[in-house]
């Protein structure tokens, strides 16, 4: 049986495996042991399964260099982020300074926003794959790229209350026992500017839930499930995924733990849906509307109650990046 290309001996095409079988390891109505490699696999071509994934670990290196790449990805990914909102930003206020013309929130706030997730996140991911040697086919085989089936959609819409009930219920518990949780600064940027919300909305559907999860399930997890089995490559995937928001959160350092925990929460939830579906589509759509549904509920509070800016405030400590 040979190794997957990995982190340190990328370069290759990815490894071939059996269309009978999900080398992931995801959960499928055919493959009851979970997955794996086909034994007579020469680790050689490229993939060729609908839904290929990678190995149920091991064969996919060592875990140290498994866990090196998942951070090294994540923290590669934020640094990118912050640099190219500030480039974009700057741009913004250099044609506003050239222009005499004061930009409005959607060109000074969301459009940086925007273009830093795409690059940041979407751009590392892809750079990374191609780096590995994966071609067009092979990705859109390796992250699971595909249309929803019935079940998949159903999962994908009704997924986001789930996962919203379960983090608000968690996030009441952690509150019992620790400080107020530190406030994602766009977010709060959205509530004190209602004008914007709309807006926002439409870009965490489309670019916020799509692109983190491009990066931190389709590359991350997925890279993780070369080395590990399904648990530990969730977890991890949510350990860098959660700690990562920081940059991203205004408050102490308690606060911003205290943030950072309730995280793990939605991250886990994804992770362990991507793992089922083998699907990057259902994430991405119940990351989007997760962090849509927070931003209706502050939009409406803000707008028609606010003596529900409490409500709004806490939605606000729950949003991704």
């Amino acid at each position: 049986m040979s190794d997957p290309p990995d982190a340190g001996t990328d370069g290759g095409a990815a490894a071939h495996t059996d269309s009978s079988a999900d080398p992931a390891g995801h959960s499928t109505g055919n493959d009851p042991t979970g997955g794996g490699r086909d034994p007579d696999d020469t680790g050689t071509g490229t993939v060729d399964s609908v839904g290929a994934r990678p190995s149920d670990g091991p064969g996919g290196g060592s875990a140290l260099r498994a866990v090196g790449a998942a951070f090294g990805l994540g923290i590669l990914g934020i640094l990118v982020l912050l640099a190219v909102a500030t480039v974009v930003g700057g741009a913004v206020f250099l044609v506003a300074t050239i222009t005499g013309q004061q930009p409005s929130l959607a060109v000074s706030f969301v459009l940086p926003f925007v273009m830093s997730q795409i690059v940041a996140f979407l751009g590392v991911g892809l750079a990374y794959l191609r780096w590995r040697g994966f071609d067009r086919r092979d990705i859109v085989e390796y992250l699971g790229l595909r249309r929803p089936s019935a079940l998949e959609f159903v999962i994908g819409v009704f997924g986001p209350v789930v996962v919203l009930f379960t983090a608000l219920t968690v996030g009441s518990i952690v509150l019992l026992f620790a400080p107020e949780p530190a406030q994602n600064q766009g977010a709060q940027t959205a509530l004190e500017n209602p004008s914007i919300i709309p807006i926002m909305i439409a870009a965490m559907l489309l670019v916020v839930g799509p692109c983190e999860e491009f990066l931190f399930r389709g590359v991350i997890q997925n890279r993780a499930r070369e080395t590990f089995s399904a648990a530990p490559a969730i977890f991890l995937a949510a350990a860098v995924f959660a700690p990562l928001h920081v940059v991203s959160l205004a408050g102490g350092l308690t606060a911003m733990l205290t943030t950072v925990s309730i995280l793990f929460v939605p991250a886990l939830i994804f992770g362990a849906v991507y793992e089922y579906t083998g699907n990057l589509v259902v994430v991405a759509l119940m990351h989007g509307l997760y962090n849509s549904f927070l931003l209706t509920i502050g939009y409406i509070a803000i707008t028609y109650g606010p003596e529900l800016e409490e409500s709004a405030q806490a939605g606000a400590a729950l949003l991704g990046l």
